[in-house]
């Protein structure tokens, strides 16, 4: 029930986005279009009281229970990128608006870029690490919580692997100009 919860949360979000946009760029209604986009974050309100809600029953933690404190992390991390990424694509396309803005492609420019990319990683697993914390101490049983502490290890051992094959990789080896 709660993976068909969590996708249902990732279907409402992008709905919501181009419902929020549509109403916008096409309808020129900026105030309405506004108060759809902040309807986004309520979808991972609900996703959130529903895990924990889940949780407070007596449940034992799942798979699904991780899943849903990584997508409310990355979430709450990316969500305000992910919002303006989809905006300025979104303007330029119904609107007129200027050109989306690009990630650099190489240089130090290339390589903060990533390092700041990294850095809203961190931030996500950080929320997530704290949701799956709270959410052991909520169930208050090892047994029963095991999964969660699963997830902490994944989310750690992901943001290790981001951070060597990206940043790292790009402050050692950055790229080049081409001519």
């Amino acid at each position: 029930m709660l993976l068909a919860l969590i996708a249902a949360c990732e279907i409402g979000f992008w709905v919501l986005l181009g419902a929020g946009l549509a109403v916008r760029y096409l309808l020129r209604r900026p105030r309405l279009g506004a108060a759809l986009l902040v309807g986004v974050p309520l979808v991972d309100l609900v996703l959130f009281v529903a895990t924990v809600a889940d949780l407070r029953r007596g449940a034992t933690a799942t798979f699904a229970h991780g899943l849903a404190a990584a997508y409310l992390g990355f979430s709450v991390a990316f969500g305000h990128s992910m919002i303006r990424w989809a905006d300025q694509r979104f303007a330029h396309r119904f609107a007129g608006g200027p050109p989306p803005v690009r990630p650099p492609r190489s240089g130090w420019a290339r390589t903060r870029h990533e390092w700041r990319e990294w850095g809203k990683g961190v931030l996500g697993w950080a929320v997530a690490c704290a949701l799956l914390g709270a959410g052991i101490l909520l169930v208050d049983d090892p047994d029963r919580s095991a999964e969660l502490q699963a997830w902490i290890l994944r989310l750690t051992t992901a943001i290790v692997i981001w951070l060597v094959i990206f940043p790292l990789w790009e402050t050692i080896f950055p790229r080049r100009h081409r001519s």
